[in-house]
């Protein structure tokens, strides 16, 4: 099967290198343009366009994707399947030209976290299981008919980066047997309204900076959860003597904090613990406003509260 392959941050690059290993023949790659990026506006290529160039597949990056330039050099490719890896929403003039349709990759294991940060939300939300499903794209977002799926379970303990770690290894091996299945004839689709039925739905919209203010009213738990779930990127934050303090890995304990929802306590040497609406949530790992990021006690030895 002739496949193009569309996608852009890193995350889709090992299912990129996954499909090259395997032996598929991917004619073409199309990926976001390069962009200006940093304090020196240095134009900043796709990881994916990098790992593209390096193996001498061609790439395509339009700025438009109905526009007919586009289009025209899309067909003229011959695909038989579309692959999508964490790129745009596709107009259906791209994903219904391929034969064999469009297929997507997801970080989540759909009907659930449908959107654009499944991983992220999925953490914030203390999940205990996420996963990995591919499936074929149609009209409304991440609700094509499902292919394969497969879980990861989670301890409650990791940050958004570990588990983007886990499902991008994840997806780059399913993706190949969603590949390899479609090619052979040797898969079943699974419509997702029939496994949405009598199930709560949870969404996993863009994240925006208001998203990442830590609200210590609430419980200790749900404090801790959100900050894994933001960390690395985009990171939740808090406020210290006037400064944003950014943290990106805590502890927290269910007790009776004494000291009001927000207010912080500190022995200026190992422990910086601020009150949260049943008990306390240690940070560990921070960022104050224009420094580096550093250990808890790194930053006390530099900062006496």
């Amino acid at each position: 099967m002739r496949i193009i392959f569309m996608g852009t941050p890193q995350f889709a690059v090992a299912s990129l290198d996954a499909l090259i290993t395997a032996g598929c023949d991917v004619v073409a790659v199309v990926t976001a343009p390069d962009k200006p990026a940093g304090r020196g506006q240095k134009v900043n290529q796709s990881a994916v366009k990098q790992y593209a160039e390096a193996n001498g597949i061609k790439v395509l990056q339009p700025e438009k994707l109905k526009n007919p330039e586009f289009l025209e050099e899309l067909k003229a490719l011959h695909a038989d399947l579309q692959v999508v890896v964490a790129f745009r929403m596709l107009p259906e003039v791209v994903w219904n030209m391929p034969p064999k349709g469009t297929i997507n990759l997801h970080a989540s294991l759909l009907p659930q976290y449908r959107g654009a940060a499944p991983i992220n939300w999925a953490i914030i939300n203390g999940e205990k299981e996420s996963g990995v499903t591919t499936f074929f794209l149609k009209h409304d977002i991440d609700t094509g008919d499902i292919l394969f799926t497969e879980k990861v379970t989670l301890k409650g303990t990791e940050t958004a980066g570990d588990l983007h770690d886990w499902l991008m290894a994840k997806g780059a091996g399913l993706l190949v047997k969603t590949v390899k299945g479609i090619e052979s004839g040797r898969y079943s689709e699974h419509p997702q309204e029939h496994l949405a039925e009598g199930m709560e739905l949870k969404h996993a919209p863009k994240i925006f900076k208001e998203d990442c203010l830590i609200d210590f009213n609430q419980p200790a738990e749900k404090v801790y959860n959100l900050i894994r779930g933001l960390s690395p990127s985009p990171t939740a934050y808090t406020t210290l003597n006037g400064k944003v303090l950014k943290t990106y890995n805590a502890t927290f304990e269910v007790t009776e904090p004494g000291i009001s929802p927000g207010a912080f306590v500190s022995d200026n040497k190992t422990h910086l613990k601020f009150a949260a609406k049943d008990g306390y949530v240690s940070l560990t790992d921070v960022q104050l406003e224009g420094k580096k990021r550093m250990s808890v006690e790194e930053f006390l030895r530099g900062n006496k509260l």
